[in-house]
């Protein structure tokens, strides 16, 4: 990275960056940094998601790597979940994926996966980032120097225990219909073939990995395409991917989308009924509806475990807390602890394939019994993540009185009202989200909030 920029790579999930704005020399540094960071000899499964710019920068990936001294296995293409996965099962130090996610297509990044197959903390951010900028490189002598061999059956091996995971039985004598949306990337190496081999009809939508039809990241605006498509064959659902498999976004057999926090609330309860031997428990971040989760777990005995923004933290508080129903975002992230305490795209198509094959409902009827608050997002730009902590401060003073959850920015919790204010872990912006069952209430308290942060303000919805 340049000089003249902070000295921070890492962000929420990994290192990412436009493909032609950083020198291979870059590329080499970073790869050669993480690899001294691990103990010499240490075996590292790698494996990338199908951007095209990955081409200008794998190959480098895996030479710094072993030219540290680690032992390295390409896996090739391949979702994160699965590498996540094969990373824990087969016993690997570490593991690298190739990826920005859901990033514009012109993004690659690259994020460390440690031997527990979640990614790694801040703290080893912290370490790594120091090797680098201190150029604290460990070069191996040319005998030291490890042969890289290929891994070919990571993903067989990660379809196969989706499919123990998930009831086959049921799921064959439905005979669901569903699409896929698969974003041009890894997820069409494992949802199609999961869900045939489960009994599904499956249409594909954008499943050559190539240059991506729509956005990588799939939001409502992405997936006009998909949620016609679903009408138009009169599908199950449909479901959506983003770039490296680790996210679901659903669309009922209306052509409606669902939101990520309701669809983690229906197949929480799903796995509450189904697994009744798991804690009472589901985790998820700061930035989840509180109201939701009260009307629709807590109500149930379902006890909410909160952590900061990012999906690391509720992988690692899960395995802290020694288990859980789930672990979610709200913009389609879940993770089916039995299987992996990580999000997991295929995983989570599964389950919903397996809950509609035991209902006599459609995913539509069972969406909109969920009585929804109103929220409202929006985000500020600010000129530095200083600005956004004072914001959090003046709010922290104001509403003094009020229960406070102050673990990521700061969450104020009132019976008619909750609101969220965050500073951006990735971006200068300072994210504000308001929840109530009354829009005029939800309206007037997201007045009050701007008037206190930003008095003067600009802010745009999201």
């Amino acid at each position: 990275m340049s000089d003249n920029v902070e000295r921070k790579l890492f962000g929420t999930d990994g290192v990412r960056w436009i493909v032609d704005r950083e020198s291979p020399d870059f590329v080499l540094k970073l790869a050669l940094a993480i690899a001294s960071y691990f103990p010499k000899g240490s075996r590292a499964l790698v494996g990338r998601d199908g951007r095209l710019g990955n081409s200008a920068i794998y190959g480098t990936v895996l030479s710094g790597l072993a030219a540290a001294g680690s032992k390295v296995y390409d896996t090739g293409l391949i979702p994160t979940p699965a590498l996540q996965f094969c990373v824990k099962e087969f016993g690997f130090d570490y593991g690298i994926v190739v990826t920005a996610s859901h990033n514009p297509p012109e993004w690659v990044g690259i994020k460390v996966i440690l031997n527990d197959g979640i990614e790694a903390p801040p703290q080893v951010d912290a370490e790594v980032e120091e090797v680098l900028f201190e150029s604290k490189f460990r070069i191996v002598s040319w005998n030291d120097v490890r042969s890289i061999e290929r891994f070919d059956i990571a993903i067989e091996h990660y379809i196969n225990s989706v499919k123990r995971n998930a009831d086959s039985e049921k799921l064959k004598r439905k005979e669901l219909k569903v699409v896929v949306d698969c974003a041009n990337s890894v997820s069409a190496l494992t949802t199609p073939k999961v869900l045939r081999e489960l009994g599904l009809k499956v249409i594909t939508v954008n499943a050559d990995i190539d240059r991506p039809y729509r956005a990588y990241e799939p939001t409502p605006e992405t997936l006009v395409d998909l949620m016609d498509i679903v009408k138009a064959v009169r599908a199950d659902f449909g479901v959506a991917h983003d770039g490296d498999g680790d996210r679901s976004v659903f669309v009922d057999n209306r052509g409606q989308l669902i939101t990520g926090d309701i669809s983690a609330i229906i197949l929480s309860n799903h796995i509450a009924s189904k697994r009744s031997e798991l804690p009472k428990r589901v985790v998820t971040a700061i930035s989840t509806s509180h109201f939701l989760v009260d009307k629709h777990l807590v109500s149930k005995g379902i006890d909410v475990v909160w952590t900061r923004v990012g999906f690391l933290n509720i992988a690692r508080k899960i395995v802290e807390l020694g288990g859980a129903i789930s672990g979610f975002e709200d913009n389609g992230g879940f993770a089916y602890v039995p299987h992996q305490p990580v999000r997991d795209g295929t995983m989570t198509a599964v389950l919903m394939a397996e809950l509609l094959a035991q209902e006599n409902r459609t995913l539509a009827d069972i969406a909109n019994s969920i009585e929804k608050p109103v929220i409202i997002r929006i985000k500020i730009p600010i000129r530095n993540r200083e600005e956004g902590v004072e914001a959090v401060n003046k709010i922290k003073e104001h509403y003094g009185g009020y229960r406070i959850i102050a673990i990521d920015g700061v969450k104020v919790l009132d019976k008619e009202y909750s609101f969220l204010v965050r500073p951006s872990g990735t971006e200068p912006l300072l994210r504000i989200a308001v929840e109530s069952w009354s829009k005029d209430v939800a309206e007037k308290i997201l007045r009050d909030v701007l008037n206190i942060v930003q008095p003067r303000g600009t802010h745009n919805e999201i």
